[in-house]
């Protein structure tokens, strides 16, 4: 039965609703699948019992109708190894896509049934052709179904979905010199990868051999173990991306002036004397369409649009440019993963570590 409550977050004004449905599993990563309907909601779930060492994924169902809000089992999928990142997408032909990547180095590739959303077909590339190794993070190409995939290796990957299976090409191989960590996609033909060293690279299909611009994170005096966990790219400015990752950090680096970055939370931002929204790691970070920015009157190109970020010690957050983080939750345990609907952008989807997902509605 889900339980309804509210954050424990002092800095929110009006709190989110939240409701919380327990698991019996640990949850890797939870996400939205595309809206298929103005009635029909679901969720997706990668999962893992940590009792029988079992790897699974499943799509549940949000069933509204009723007075106490459910999550109802629709699908399931057995992957060969634990979940390592998982995406959703919408294909040209309207079927929901799931990308899911392993720890052993597979990619799976799932499209959904656009009514039921049950699992209609699945292409699949096997351990140790795109990575040696874990594969770090899979993005998808929005509205489109080609997805990069990078990993420790150094190697980064595109996979796509041709008429008769998937296409793999090699963009770069730095033979284990430099790891990747993170990816994601910025337009048709460029997306980002992130990793050691608060580092950044922007990559460019038109343009072979590697990367066409990189970004180093020397901005913390000598401190440059960091790592890059999450990366996001707003639709309509392609020209900044954003990043998440080690020591509560969250900044934003613009191609037009690639100098020095611009900090959100965590490692400099003492400086300016903005509190962090957590200190420890920061597990993902996305753009949050639904919070207005507190500075309506500057809202230039130059200026970074509120953000969210999960982390690991348990903060769910708005963080934003020059103003003091606003908390949405606040658990006892890691918050490894969370989603906002782009449908519906008021709410949110949560992993908690302590074997649980929270769906926060915010007013």
């Amino acid at each position: 039965m889900a339980i309804t409550g509210t954050g424990t977050g002092t800095a929110l004004r009006d709190p989110p609703q939240i409701h919380r449905f327990p698991q019996t599993k640990y949850i890797d990563a939870v996400r939205w699948l595309p809206q298929l309907s103005a009635f029909d909601r679901f969720t997706v779930l990668s999962l893992f019992d940590s009792d029988s060492n079992t790897p699974s994924l499943e799509i549940h169902s949000l069933n509204p109708q009723s007075q106490t809000l459910t999550l109802i089992p629709q699908s399931t999928f057995s992957p060969p190894s634990r979940i390592s990142s998982l995406k959703t997408s919408q294909t040209p032909t309207h079927k929901p896509l799931i990308a899911a990547s392993t720890f052993s180095g597979s990619l799976h590739l799932l499209f959904a049934n656009a009514v039921d959303a049950s699992l209609e077909s699945e292409c699949s590339v096997p351990a140790k052709e795109l990575h040696v190794g874990a594969v770090s993070c899979v993005d998808v190409k929005d509205g489109g179904a080609e997805c990069v995939t990078v990993g420790e290796d150094g190697r980064v990957n595109l996979v796509g979905v041709t008429g008769s299976g998937l296409s793999c090409r090699r963009v770069f191989d730095s033979d284990g010199l430099v790891s990747y960590t993170a990816a994601k996609w910025a337009s048709p033909v460029e997306f980002a990868t992130g990793g050691y060293g608060f580092s950044l690279q922007w990559w460019d299909q038109r343009k072979p051999g590697g990367a066409v611009s990189q970004f180093k994170g020397n901005w913390t005096q000598g401190t440059t173990s960091g790592i890059v966990h999450s990366i996001d790219i707003h639709p309509s400015r392609k020209h900044t991306c954003l990043a998440g990752g080690s020591l509560g950090t969250v900044f934003a680096w613009d191609l037009r002036w690639q100098q020095q970055p611009i900090i959100l939370s965590g490692i400099g931002a003492g400086d300016a004397a903005i509190p962090s929204a957590c200190e420890s790691e920061v597990w993902e970070v996305q753009y949050d369409c639904y919070t207005k920015s507190t500075n309506m009157g500057n809202i230039s190109s130059s200026r970074i649009l509120p953000a969210i970020i999960c982390s690991e010690d348990g903060i769910l957050a708005v963080v934003e440019q020059d103003v003091e983080p606003m908390e949405l939750l606040a658990e006892p345990c890691a918050i490894n993963s969370f989603d906002i609907d782009r449908e519906n952008p008021s709410d949110m989807i949560c992993s908690l570590e302590w074997e649980s997902i929270a769906i926060l509605t915010r007013p």
